[in-house]
């Protein structure tokens, strides 16, 4: 049976196992112009950073994040500055 995937109000139905047996990879049914626009993320240069939760008073995070993406970075750079100063 081929069902449509939205119905009469815009929904989109419950999708089936025989919905996902139709799938198929991206690089498949994109045109490989648009690929090649996409960036995916790179793998990490080594050494590798660990993740962390880092609670930070909302002025230091308002000054990093003006200047807008990479501000996990510049703080990153800032706190490397202050440990090799401070060995």
């Amino acid at each position: 049976m081929n069902r449509p995937l939205i119905d009469e109000h815009g929904e989109v139905r419950e999708l089936t196992q025989a919905d996902f047996a139709k799938f198929k990879p991206a690089s498949d049914v994109l045109p490989s112009d648009f690929l090649n626009m996409v960036k995916t993320r790179g793998k990490q240069k080594e050494p590798t950073k660990t993740a962390t939760t880092l609670r930070l008073d909302p002025v230091i995070l308002e000054f990093f994040k003006k200047d807008g993406k990479g501000y996990q970075t510049r703080i990153n750079q800032v706190l490397l500055e202050y440990v090799l100063a401070h060995r």
